[in-house]
């Protein structure tokens, strides 16, 4: 039979209020009263009920985690990353898993509402451009990893997109490249947008100018790496390199090289950007951006639990991006 609240008041000679709130750590209580208290409720094998004490400190210990989709190797690696430092600290996480449509992301967002969460992560998803003042009427903490955004309420956790993709194309400029082609992500994805912008300072660092028809779009996954691959390839003087939005982008052009005929990297180099973890077994394994995935997710969390402990500064954090060189760039082939 489960030991209840009363049962402690009995045991210990104090009316059951006094036992409530010496086990909520209140001031009201005398301390040795709340050490008598507390010992006897763990002698006596107490567990109070998670809803009981959400009644009392209008808390749910659950915190909402919306992404795109959990079949993304980079979220997947984020939302472990929130999980694990969430169990952790004795929260539970209520994953919401939109597949980048918008009516399934309203009704996350209002399933999120509905459940009372203590805060709302969200993870790269349009719900952090389209749906922010829905989530932020909820009137929680909200945390975006991989995307940002001022204002109350938001914070977030995000790689130095800029000088990762500031990186990436410096390397295959130091390789020699000059004609380096980018496959995009979704367009209005700041990190998109971040990327590019270093694509196009690194050729501005060389006193050059990349040809736009150089740039092509893609969606993020590997559909979208295969098709803009082939666009490249097809022009009347391809690129001798390929830089990525993401490693997924990445994996789908060396697809279409392959396919094509077109040796990686001895006829074209490709790099990536995530480094997630298929990435070292590609053919050949895949030059990328690292970004620290599961560091994302568990500094997000660390930062949901200080704005829900009321820390009086939470600043935003911008984790840098670091080059990983594997086999898919080499020199161009006239240089070979």
């Amino acid at each position: 039979m489960a030991i209840s609240i009363k049962d402690i008041a009995r045991a210990a000679g104090v009316s059951h209020s006094t036992v409530s709130r010496a086990l909520a750590d209140s001031p009201l209580v005398k301390k040795e009263t709340k050490q008598r208290i507390c010992r006897l409720a763990q002698e006596m094998g107490y567990s109070p009920s998670a809803i009981a004490r959400g009644l009392v400190t209008k808390r749910t210990q659950t915190i909402g985690l919306v992404v795109t989709t959990i079949a993304d190797p980079f979220v997947a690696e984020i939302v472990r990353g929130v999980e694990e430092t969430a169990l952790d600290c004795g929260y539970n996480i209520l994953l919401c898993n939109s597949n980048a449509q918008p009516q399934r992301e309203l009704a996350a967002v209002s399933t999120l509402r509905e459940k009372r969460v203590d805060g709302i992560i969200v993870s790269a998803s349009r719900v952090g451009d389209l749906y922010l003042p829905l989530l932020v009427e909820t009137g929680v903490p909200i945390v975006l990893v991989n995307n940002e955004h001022s204002g109350r309420y938001v914070y977030s956790v995000v790689t130095d997109d800029e000088s990762g993709g500031r990186l990436a194309t410096e390397y295959l400029l130091d390789l020699g490249h000059t004609r380096i082609g980018y496959i995009s992500g979704p367009e209005v994805h700041r990190s998109n947008i971040n990327r590019l912008r270093g694509y196009r300072q690194a050729f501005q660092g060389r006193g050059l100018t990349p040809d736009p028809q150089w740039i092509t779009s893609g969606d993020g996954g590997a559909r979208g790496g295969e098709e803009g691959m082939a666009r490249l390839l097809s022009l009347p003087a391809p690129p001798s390199a390929v830089f990525c939005y993401n490693d997924m982008t990445a994996i789908g052009a060396l697809l279409t090289a392959h396919r094509l005929g077109w040796k990686v990297p001895d006829q074209v180099s490709v790099i990536g950007y995530d480094d997630i973890y298929f990435a070292a077994y590609t053919n050949p394994a895949l030059t990328t951006v690292e970004q620290r995935k599961y560091d994302m997710g568990s500094l997000a969390m660390q930062m949901m639990l200080d704005l829900l402990g009321g820390a009086s500064s939470v600043e935003n954090i911008l984790l840098p991006a670091r080059l990983i060189v594997r086999e898919s760039c080499a020199p161009p082939e006239r240089e070979r």
